[in-house]
C-alpha cells in the first residue's frame, strides 16, 4: 500500500527530471542550440556560428556541388596503345648471335655456322661494340631495327652474315613498385605496351592491409594518382609502363569518427573512394536502438575559410551541420547518395523516449528497495 501511495508521485519527479539523468549524447535541440542561448538578454537575436542543412531530395544537388576538401587532385595519364617491342636503352644487355654460311668465316671456326659474342651493355651514349664494325648506336632503336641496322654494317665485311640479337632490360626499362604490394622490387618491362596493372600483378597486387588502396605514379618528377577502385572499372585509365617509373600503393588515409547514441563510437577509416552517410551508418552499427533519436543523426563539418561562399556553390559559413532523418525514405535515399568527407563527425542524438526509459528503470530500481 504504501508503495503505491508514493510510486505515481515518484515516476512523475523522475521523467520531469529525466533531462537530468546520466545520457550518452545530447538531445539536437541542444546540439543545435544557439552560442548565446543560455545567456541571451530580452529582445537579443540568437548568434550561431553554424549553419543547419537538411539532407534531402531537395537539397542534395546544392550540397553535392559544395567544394570537397578530402581528396588531393592528382593528374592521370590515360592508356594509349604503344608498339609491343621494347625500345633499347643504356644499360641494356645485348647478346649478338652471328650466322655465317662461308667456308672460312672470319667468326665462326670451322664446322660452324653460328657464334655467339660476349654480352654486352648498352653504354651511356647509347652504343655497343661489334666485331668488325666498331661502335655502334642502337639507343632508342627497337631489338628488331637494331639487329637489321647490325646486320647491314656487318655485311660490308661478312657478305653472308645474318644476326640474331636478344635484348635483357636494365635500369633504364624497369619500373619500381616501391611499396604497398606484396612483392615490392624492381620488374623488367618487356615492351612498350606494358601496363600498370600487368606490373600490378607481377607484385602480387595490393596489400590486402590497405583499406581503399591509392595508387601514385612518379614519372620524371611528377606525382599522377587515382584509386585502385578506379584503375580496375576503367580501362582507359590502365597507362602504360616507361622506364623508370616508380609505383606506390598507399592506404587512403581518410577517417571519419562517429559519437553520440550510435552503435560504435570510434574513429573509422574509409573503405571506398565515395562513402556515403548510409554506407557510414552500416559501419558504425546503425543508431542504439534504445538510446538514438533516428531522426536526428548529425554529420558536422568543418570547411576552409575559402571554401565559403554566398552564392550556393559552397558553404555560407565555414562550421554546418547536416541533419538526416533515418525514418522517412526521402532520408535513407538522400542519405544513401549524401558522400562524407575526411574528418566528418557522424553524431547520434538521444532520444526523449530514450530518457523516459531510463527514468522508469531508475524508478524500478528504487522501488525494489521500497518495503510494502
Amino acid at each position: 500500500m504504501r508503495l503505491s501511495r508514493i510510486a505515481a508521485p515518484l515516476l512523475c519527479v523522475l521523467v520531469v527530471a529525466g533531462c537530468g539523468l546520466p545520457r550518452g549524447a545530447g538531445f539536437q535541440s541542444e546540439v543545435l542550440a544557439a552560442s548565446n542561448a543560455g545567456n541571451r538578454e530580452e529582445g537579443e537575436a540568437a548568434v550561431y556560428d553554424f549553419e543547419v542543412f537538411d539532407v534531402t531530395r531537395e537539397t542534395l544537388p546544392v550540397l553535392l556541388s559544395w567544394p570537397r576538401n578530402d581528396v588531393k587532385s592528382y593528374p592521370w595519364i590515360s592508356a594509349q596503345e604503344q608498339p609491343a617491342s621494347l625500345i633499347i636503352a643504356a644499360g641494356d644487355i645485348v647478346q649478338l648471335t652471328v650466322w655465317d654460311a662461308e667456308e672460312n668465316s672470319l667468326l665462326a671456326g670451322t664446322g660452324q655456322r653460328s657464334t655467339p659474342l660476349q654480352e654486352t651493355t648498352v653504354s651511356t651514349s647509347g652504343r655497343v661494340f661489334v666485331p668488325y664494325i666498331g661502335e655502334l648506336r642502337i639507343a632508342g632503336m627497337s631489338p628488331d631495327t637494331a639487329r637489321a641496322r647490325i646486320e647491314e654494317e656487318l655485311v660490308r665485311t661478312i657478305p653472308s652474315a645474318q644476326v640474331q640479337l636478344t635484348v635483357e632490360p636494365g635500369r633504364q626499362n624497369t619500373a619500381n613498385l616501391v611499396s604497398g604490394v606484396n612483392v615490392p622490387g624492381l620488374y623488367q618491362l618487356p615492351d612498350r605496351n606494358f601496363k600498370l596493372l600487368d606490373l600490378l600483378s607481377l607484385g602480387g597486387g595490393a596489400s590486402q592491409a590497405l583499406l581503399n588502396p591509392q595508387v601514385r605514379l612518379v614519372r620524371n618528377g611528377t606525382t599522377y594518382g587515382v584509386s585502385l577502385e578506379r584503375l580496375l572499372s576503367e580501362p582507359a585509365l590502365n597507362t602504360a609502363m616507361r622506364g623508370g617509373d616508380n609505383v606506390i600503393i598507399e592506404a587512403d588515409g581518410r577517417q571519419f569518427v562517429s559519437l553520440g547514441a550510435t552503435g560504435l563510437e570510434a574513429v573509422h577509416d574509409f573503405t571506398k573512394q565515395e562513402l556515403s552517410a548510409l554506407e557510414a551508418m552500416a559501419i558504425v552499427g546503425g543508431v542504439s536502438d534504445a538510446r538514438a533519436n533516428p531522426q536526428g543523426i548529425l554529420i558536422m563539418r568543418e570547411y576552409d575559410l575559402d571554401e565559403v561562399r554566398t552564392d550556393n556553390t559552397g558553404p555560407p559559413i565555414d562550421r554546418v551541420v547536416f541533419t538526416i532523418d533515418l525514418t522517412s525514405a526521402d532520408g535513407l535515399f538522400s542519405a544513401g547518395n549524401f558522400l562524407l568527407q575526411d574528418n566528418d563527425l557522424v553524431y547520434g542524438t538521444e532520444s526523449a523516449l530514450g530518457t523516459a526509459l531510463t527514468a522508469v528503470s531508475v524508478f524500478n530500481t528504487l522501488s525494489s528497495f521500497v518495503p510494502e
